[in-house]
């Protein structure tokens, strides 16, 4: 079956009030990275799915991130086949940080991308 071209946006249009899911794995998130996104590893994506659902609020748009775009676009398909209003952020956090777009750390030492 297809599902047509994977949609997907520049990480400058991200809207800053955008919820953002984040699926590279432990170290990477804690390296840098958006201030206010879920962060499920693409490892674990399927058996915490339920952790997304119960986060995204009815139709909001969920902007997948990961390093430079691969993870995220897999999941991002995944998450189009379950009828959820996904899409890939193309470069993933090396494109955001390219961007000059915010990053965070939960230990307040300088964001980077691992």
């Amino acid at each position: 079956m297809n599902f047509g071209p994977l949609p997907s946006v520049d990480a400058t249009a991200v809207p800053s009030e955008g919820f953002v899911l984040d699926v590279r794995e432990d170290d990477e998130w804690a390296a840098g990275h958006v201030q206010g996104a879920l962060h499920i590893p693409m490892s674990d994506f399927v058996a915490r799915f339920g952790e997304l659902t119960e986060a995204v609020e009815d139709g909001r748009r969920v902007y997948v991130m990961c390093r430079v775009g691969g993870r995220s676009a897999q999941v991002t398909q995944y998450l189009v086949r379950q009828e959820i209003d996904a899409v890939n952020v193309d470069g993933g956090m090396q494109a955001w940080d390219g961007a000059g777009r915010p990053m965070v750390t939960d230990h307040g030492n300088p964001a980077f991308v691992l």
